[in-house]
């Protein structure tokens, strides 16, 4: 589990995992929490169990069916007859200003964006692979908070990092014309790019207003401890999740 010593509000708590601590088999050993990527059903739900039980969370997290894409649940708005167990919903960001509930986002490079007001009223949870990123997921997540964008912090978890995430042309051309400053974050190599995810994630929030921003600065392609689809292809799923305690 990573720990921090960053900034919170005293009634928010966050965690973000890494790949050790479960059951789960090669080559998903150990605490593989994606259903969805060819691991033993049973594993994975113990694997959910016992992070709920460590943790101590107040309910079981709402677990997305997560699409490279720019939805986002407001977990206030779900149906009666739904809960985070009978679930997935296809999106990539849950918000929530209600105690109990835990905004979860898996990843395995991509990169994780824990939000929340500074009062610790508000929270969300975002899963910002390129696609999402560049198409607006953080933006998107963002609007959903009554709060001003001043008050709001970010919290930034491992994903891969800027010296080993290699993009076509295509990804740096389809960020500038988004916005030209994006340049900065890509690096010429190899007849390709290094782009700088948490650094794009980190410019779009500043451009939103945000300026609490906290990095884990830990590149998953580059740490055997954590889950990596670039390294490996074929492993699992991390989370990070956020909680409203009261």
């Amino acid at each position: 589990m990573l720990q921090h010593d960053w900034l919170l509000p005293d009634n928010v708590a966050i965690a973000m995992t890494d790949r050790h601590g479960g059951c789960s088999l090669a080559p998903f050993d150990s605490l593989n929490l994606g259903l969805h990527v060819g691991d033993n059903q049973q594993h994975v739900l113990t694997n959910r169990a016992s992070l709920r039980e460590r943790l101590s969370l107040p309910a079981e997290p709402l677990w997305l069916e997560q699409v490279h894409g720019v939805d986002v649940v407001n977990m206030a708005h779900l149906q009666l007859s739904e809960s985070p167990s009978d679930l997935p919903i296809k999106a990539d960001a849950s918000y929530s200003n209600k105690a109990g509930d835990v905004c979860a986002v898996m990843t395995a490079d991509c990169l994780p964006v824990l939000l929340c007001n500074q009062q610790g009223t508000e929270i969300a949870a975002a899963h910002a692979g390129w696609r999402g990123l560049c198409a607006g997921i953080i933006e998107q997540t963002v609007a959903l908070f009554n709060t001003p964008t001043t008050e709001l912090m970010a919290y930034l978890g491992p994903a891969i990092g800027p010296q080993t995430f290699e993009v076509g042309a295509e990804v740096r051309e389809a960020f500038i014309q988004k916005h030209p400053y994006a340049e900065q974050y890509f690096t010429a190599y190899n007849n390709k790019y290094l782009a700088d995810l948490p650094g794009l994630a980190t410019f779009r929030l500043l451009q939103m207003g945000v300026s609490q921003v906290f990095n884990a600065n830990v590149c998953t392609f580059s740490h055997s401890d954590y889950f990596s689809y670039r390294r490996d292809h074929h492993t699992g799923r991390m989370a990070s999740l956020i909680w409203l305690k009261s």
